[in-house]
C-alpha cells in the first residue's frame, strides 16, 4: 500500500480555528441531553429505562462511527468525509429538535453520534497541512474546544429548554454546526486521498462494529447481569468470538480496516492501554464526586442539590477545556512521554488523597479539578503521540482508536464505581457507606498508577518519513 505525503500547502490560523469552532459546536450538541434528561422524561413520558437508553445512544453510535470515519478519511481525504459526516449530524440535530416523541428523539441521537468521527478527521487535516510542532498544538486546541463546547452545552441546555422549549436546545447547537461546517468547507483546502484505490473492508467493518457494540452494551448492562452468570458468560463468549473473527479477517484482508501490524507497535498498543487506564480513573472520579456531594449532610456527605453540584463541578469542567491546548503545547515542549508520566503521577496522588480527605466541599472541588486537568493533558498527549507515530495515511485510523478506547474507559469506570456504591449500600439505607467511596477512589488510583507500566513501553517513536530513524521524546 502506498501513501501520499503531506502536500506543501500551508493553511492559516483561520482554517484551524474553523476546525476548533466545529469541535465546540459538536461538543455543545453532544452535551444538551444529560442536564435536561428529567425534563425530557417528563415531557415525552419516558420511563427511567428509556431515559438511560437515550443518554447512551449517542455514545454507542460514536464508538461505532469513529474508527470507520478515521479509516475513510485516511483513504479518501479528511475534508470530503467530514463534510458528509456533518450532514448526517445536522440531520440528527434537526430530527432531535423536531421530535414529537421518544422513538424519534432516539433516532436523532443515533444520527448525532456521527459527530465523534469529526475528531480523527480534524487530526488528519491539521497533520497534513501543518508542521509537526504546530500540528501538536492544533490537536490540543481542537480537543480542548470540544470539551469547552461540552461545558457550554451543559450550561445553556437548561435555560434554552425552560425559557423557550426543548426543541431549541437542539436547534441552536445544530445551527452552529452548520455554520462551522461551512467555514471548514470554505477555509480548508481539499486534501488529496492517500489511498484512492483502496476498497472498503466490509467484513472487517461489520465485525469491528459487532465487537464495539457488544463491548459497549456489555459494560452498560453488566451490573444488571451480575445475578445471571450464564447470560454474562454468554456475552463474554460472544465478544471473544467476534474479536477472534475480526483478527482473522483483518490478517487476510488486502485493505484492512485496522492494520494489526500498526497496532502491534509499542507506541500504539501502549497508547491505548494508557488511555484506557487514565479514563477509567477519570470516569470513576466523575461518577463518585457528584454522588458524594449528594449524600445526606446528616452523615459524611453535604446534601447538595443539582444546582449546587453543577457549580461545584464547574471548575473541573473549565480545567478539562484548558487541558487540551495545554497538553498539546506540553507535548511539543517536553515530549509526550514526560507529559503522560507527570499526569499519571498527579492523578494517582490526587485520587489517593481524595480517598482519605473529603470532609470539606473544597477538598472535592480541588481534587476533581486536578484530575480533570491531568487527565485531559494525558489523553491529549496520547493522541498527539499516536498521530505522530504513524504515517499520514494512518492518522485517522490510529487516533480514532484512541478516542474509542477513551469512550470504553469512561463507560468501564462509571460501571465499576456504580457497582462499588451499590455493594456498599445496606438494605433499607438511602446512601452507601463511606467506605464504598474510599474503596472506589483507591481502586481508581491503582488502575491509573498501573498505566505507568505501559509508559515504559512508549520508548522511541519512528519518524514516519524515515522509519529507520527513531525520534526520542
Amino acid at each position: 500500500m502506498t501513501t501520499t505525503l503531506a502536500p506543501p500547502v500551508r493553511v492559516g490560523k483561520a482554517a484551524v480555528w474553523a476546525l476548533g469552532l466545529l469541535a465546540a459546536a459538536t461538543g455543545a450538541l453532544e452535551a444538551v441531553v444529560t442536564p435536561t434528561l428529567p425534563l425530557l422524561q417528563r415531557e415525552l413520558s419516558m420511563s427511567p429505562t428509556q431515559g438511560a437508553l437515550l443518554s447512551v445512544a449517542l455514545l454507542i453510535t460514536g464508538a461505532l462511527v469513529a474508527p470507520v470515519a478515521g479509516n475513510l478519511g485516511d483513504r479518501h481525504g479528511g475534508k470530503q468525509v467530514m463534510v458528509r459526516l456533518m450532514a448526517v449530524v445536522v440531520a440528527g440535530g434537526l430530527v432531535s429538535s423536531l421530535a414529537p416523541n421518544m422513538p424519534v428523539l432516539l433516532l436523532g441521537q443515533v444520527l448525532e453520534g456521527a459527530m465523534v468521527g469529526a475528531m480523527p478527521l480534524s487530526f488528519i487535516l491539521v497533520r497534513k497541512y501543518l508542521p509537526t510542532g504546530e500540528s501538536q498544538v492544533a490537536i490540543g486546541m481542537v480537543s480542548g474546544l470540544f470539551v469547552g463546547g461540552n461545558m457550554l452545552g451543559t450550561l445553556m441546555a437548561g435555560p434554552l429548554a425552560e425559557g423557550l422549549s426543548r426543541h431549541w436546545m437542539f436547534a441552536v447547537p445544530t445551527l452552529a454546526v452548520v455554520v462551522a461546517t461551512l467555514f471548514v468547507h470554505r477555509l480548508m483546502p481539499d486534501d488529496p486521498p492517500a489511498r484512492p484505490d483502496a476498497r472498503i473492508d466490509w467484513p472487517g467493518l461489520v465485525l469491528l462494529s459487532g465487537v464495539l457494540l457488544t463491548l459497549m452494551l456489555g459494560l452498560l448492562v453488566a451490573p444488571e447481569l451480575g445475578g445471571r452468570p450464564l447470560v454474562l458468560g454468554a456475552l463474554v463468549v460472544l465478544l471473544a468470538l467476534l474479536v477472534a473473527g475480526w483478527i482473522s479477517v483483518e490478517r487476510r484482508s488486502p485493505w484492512p480496516m485496522v492494520d494489526l501490524k500498526l497496532m502491534a507497535r509499542p507506541a500504539m498498543w501502549s497508547s491505548y492501554v494508557i488511555t484506557f487506564a487514565v479514563c477509567v480513573g477519570t470516569s470513576s472520579s466523575m461518577f463518585l464526586v457528584p454522588q458524594l456531594f449528594a449524600v445526606s449532610a446528616d452523615g459524611y456527605g453535604f446534601g447538595a442539590g443539582s444546582t449546587d453540584i453543577g457549580w461545584y463541578l464547574l471548575p473541573g469542567t473549565v480545567a478539562g477545556a484548558v487541558s487540551g491546548p495545554l497538553g498539546g503545547m506540553a507535548a511539543r515542549r517536553f515530549g509526550s512521554r514526560a507529559v503522560v508520566t507527570a499526569g499519571i503521577v498527579a492523578m494517582t496522588a490526587t485520587l489517593a488523597a481524595m480517598a482519605f480527605v473529603h470532609t470539606e466541599v473544597w477538598h472535592l472541588v480541588v481534587g476533581k479539578t486536578l484530575i480533570a486537568l491531568a487527565s485531559g493533558v494525558c489523553v491529549t498527549a496520547m493522541v498527539v503521540r499516536t498521530a505522530t507515530s504513524v504515517d499520514h495515511g494512518n492518522t485517522g485510523t490510529a487516533t480514532s482508536l484512541v478516542l474509542v478506547t477513551r469512550v470504553i474507559g469512561f463507560a468501564a469506570g462509571a460501571q465499576v464505581s456504580g457497582a462499588f456504591l451499590t455493594a456498599g449500600t445496606r438494605p433499607g439505607a438511602d446512601d452507601p457507606a463511606e467506605s464504598a467511596f474510599v474503596t472506589g477512589f483507591l481502586i481508581a488510583g491503582v488502575v491509573t498508577a498501573l498505566s505507568l507500566l505501559a509508559v515504559r513501553s512508549l520508548g522511541k517513536v519512528r519518524n514516519p518519513s524515515n522509519p529507520s530513524k527513531g525520534v526520542e521524546e
